[in-house]
């Protein structure tokens, strides 16, 4: 029996998660004729097919949902297995820098792997913003950043990862209902999802006025939750009391959001490694949050 290639594996995770051949090629850093062909070698180790044609795009097949939890268990143990030998000795710090958007949900299972694999490395986590955390990675005082993606060529870009933006609000709706304005919530400039919210209503001409603004994550949701307003993030805001806002609202389609995995210039070898596992490890649990119910 031929083992499976954990490169050929990688490359049809990043297809799947990111659900198209373009987007799958820019998560593994390979063009999109390279990325089929993977899959193709794939599918002839497998002697099944596991991508089909739907449209001008491409969708997984039986075989292929079937293949999907073995692919990242077999993954997740190639990452176990480096992260047992690399950890022997390991002390250096790490400085690791990410947005709110992360800390409570993707972040926590990587990073305990982690601490256990090094179970002498120091780890400074910082959680702010964007624009804070790229600051701090310019000047060295971070080793890794998780923040949403703009046009800073700070450190080097390890990984990019898609997410699509909704709109969210109060799962019990909102407490005054919406006639003409659509009220938001929106963090302080600069923050990219507040421009996105404000520029998508702008060109679909719908009228809207700002009715909550919070510096911090946990101030938007508390007055999302309160039902004050409607807001733009992806899914990852979604739980305690927060939903995809209704059909009714009729609000205008959002963009994707995209984030970056950037590392400082000359990292120490703890930081390289705590950067491809969460590179890895963000591909791997997939990027987009489903759960959600309206």
């Amino acid at each position: 029996m031929r083992l499976l290639d954990p490169d050929l594996l990688r490359t049809f995770l990043a297809f799947a998660d990111a659900g198209t051949l373009a987007r799958a090629a820019a998560a593994v850093g390979r063009t999109p004729s390279a990325v089929t062909a993977q899959v193709q070698r794939l599918e002839a180790d497998l002697g099944t097919p596991l991508l089909a044609a739907a449209g001008r795009g491409r969708v997984l097949t039986e075989a292929g949902e079937a293949l999907l939890p073995h692919a990242r268990r077999i993954l997740d143990a190639h990452r176990d297995a480096r992260l047992a030998v690399s950890g022997v000795g390991a002390a250096e710090p790490v400085a690791l820098g990410v947005t709110q958007d992360f800390a409570d949900t993707a972040l926590p299972d990587l990073l305990r792997a982690f601490a256990v694999a090094h179970p002498k490395a120091r780890l400074d986590l910082r959680v702010g913003r964007s624009a804070a955390l790229l600051a701090d990675l310019a000047v060295g005082r971070i080793d890794l950043a998780l923040v949403m993606r703009g046009g800073d060529a700070i450190g080097e870009e390890v990984a990019v990862l898609h997410e699509p933006m909704r709109w969210l609000c109060a799962r019990d709706g909102l407490a005054v209902p919406v006639r003409e304005e659509v009220p938001l919530a929106v963090l302080d400039p600069p923050c990219g999802f507040r421009d996105a919210a404000l520029d998508t209503l702008a060109r679909a001409g719908r009228a809207h006025r700002i009715a909550a603004t919070s510096p911090s994550l946990a101030g938007l949701r508390a007055a999302v939750r309160a039902g004050l307003a409607v807001t733009a993030r992806t899914g990852r805001l979604a739980g305690a009391g927060v939903g995809v806002a209704p059909r009714a609202l009729a609000l205008p389609p959002l963009p994707e959001a995209e984030f970056s995995l950037r590392l400082r210039r000359s990292p120490g070898a703890e930081a390289a490694r705590l950067a491809e596992l969460l590179a890895d490890g963000l591909r791997n649990k997939g990027t987009i949050l489903d759960q959600m119910t309206a």
